[in-house]
């Protein structure tokens, strides 16, 4: 997907809290949106190289939204609500071989006490898929998650559940960049977390992780990247 917006390079300062941060912009301070409230440690370092879509609208407080940070070489989206749009488009264009021939897609759809991301059905199947984004990477290893995540071990403990009772479950890491070894779950981070996939994985939950091609004003599923567990 392209970002239709002004794009413009930064020079990250400071994270303010976990909605905004300060970045320098041609000299001039400015306080922008982050839309990613993962702690991003590794990522938000003073003197980062940033890219910034600049969004005019009604009630914003920032004109700029944070989107891509340079590690080193290595360009990463952080925006959080990217990883569902691309898996979606996706989906929606038949580009995923594990995910066609549904003939309805719907977005965030309740399953018991879990909010998932997508329900595809058709006549005799339904299939609840819940998409997460992978932003930390260590020596070309890409974990998830970066902080402790109740609501994500439960997403793994209710699609054990919706398997169990014959339907259709995955889970979805869009690794937001691209030149990846794997994808493993961050178990020093949460253990709770990496546990409850594992087990929804030897369930018959199916997991898989995708990376994708990113530029300053672009990003999309470029191909699958293997798991280990």
């Amino acid at each position: 997907m392209f970002i239709e917006n002004p794009i413009v390079r930064g020079r990250f300062l400071e994270r303010i809290n976990r909605f905004l941060a300060r970045v320098e912009i041609d000299g001039e301070i400015m306080t922008v949106h982050v839309p990613n409230t993962g702690r991003c440690k590794e990522l938000f370092v003073p003197g980062a190289t940033v890219v910034l879509e600049k969004r005019e609208g009604i009630g914003r407080k920032t004109p700029y939204e944070l989107e891509f940070v340079y590690k080193g070489k290595r360009l990463i989206s952080i925006d959080s609500q990217i990883p569902n749009k691309v898996v979606m488009d996706n989906i929606l264009k038949g580009k995923l071989d594990k995910f066609v021939g549904y003939d309805v897609i719907e977005k965030e759809k309740t399953y018991k006490n879990s909010k998932f991301d997508l329900r595809l059905s058709k006549k005799d199947e339904v299939f609840f898929v819940e998409v997460k984004g992978v932003t930390l990477e260590e020596n070309g290893v890409v974990m998830f998650p970066d902080a402790p995540t109740e609501r994500g071990t439960k997403h793994m403990m209710e699609l054990k559940k919706a398997k169990e009772e014959g339907m259709r479950a995955a889970v979805v890491f869009l690794v937001q960049m691209d030149d990846v070894l794997y994808f493993t779950p961050n178990v020093k981070t949460d253990v709770k977390f990496a546990s409850a996939l594992k087990d929804a994985i030897e369930s018959g939950v199916e997991a898989y992780a995708y990376c994708c091609d990113v530029k300053e004003n672009f990003i999309d599923i470029k191909g699958e990247v293997k798991i280990k567990i």
